[in-house]
């Protein structure tokens, strides 16, 4: 089973690459579905950020993303500290999705994780893909499809590692500045290059 890392900043074109690979026929596994699982009412990660950030954090009972993101990406301190709470569980999570893949004879599995080179989990991997756009490409993107404000979006790129890191696991490096074609394009070749007999 070949196992790819994707990555890739905050409007970068990841979620189009990682869309490709799925249709291609890859077992995607969505990290940040994993983040969103491993704080679930009742987790151990939900008690440790609670004691970590205070009950500021909770709306009945459930996780407060906005709140939490408001005090996280602005502090890269409690960020690490987050981080700290929730990559161990995720880590875990995505193992069981790696064993489970290979009980079900899964040729490729694409991990979709936006903060491999944060996580420093980038050598498990057969192969790191990141997707790189420039900076304006990624604002723009921010502003225009998610809404985003601009202080919010630069805020949140300035968090993430930056595109000279993530190239610096990769072993491919794919350029998300043009349209959602063109990346597929890119994707569908690689996969003829990696996966022979499954291109399309």
């Amino acid at each position: 089973m070949l196992r790819i890392g994707l990555t890739g900043g905050i409007g970068a074109g990841k979620s189009t690459a990682a869309a490709r690979f799925r249709e291609l026929g890859a077992r995607l596994v969505d990290h940040d579905e994993l983040a969103r699982r491993a704080v679930e009412p009742g987790s151990a990660a939900l008690v440790d950020i609670v004691r970590e950030f205070g009950d500021r954090v909770l709306v009945h009972g459930r996780l407060d993303r906005k709140a939490l993101a408001a005090i996280v990406f602005n502090d890269p301190v409690a960020l690490a500290r987050l981080n700290g709470i929730v990559h161990p569980t995720v880590f875990a999570m995505s193992q069981a999705e790696d064993r489970k893949a290979r009980a079900d004879g899964v040729p490729v599995i694409v991990h979709d994780i936006p903060l491999l080179y944060e996580t420093g989990y980038g050598d498990g991997f057969d192969m790191v893909v990141a997707i790189r756009a420039d900076h304006a490409v990624r604002i723009k993107r921010l502003m225009d499809v998610r809404g985003m404000p601009h202080a919010e979006a630069t805020a949140r790129m300035a968090a993430q590692a930056s595109d000279a890191q993530r190239a610096s696991i990769a072993d491919v490096v794919l350029d998300g500045n043009g349209s959602p074609e063109h990346l597929r394009a890119q994707v569908d070749e690689l996969w003829s290059r990696v996966v022979p007999g499954k291109g399309s």
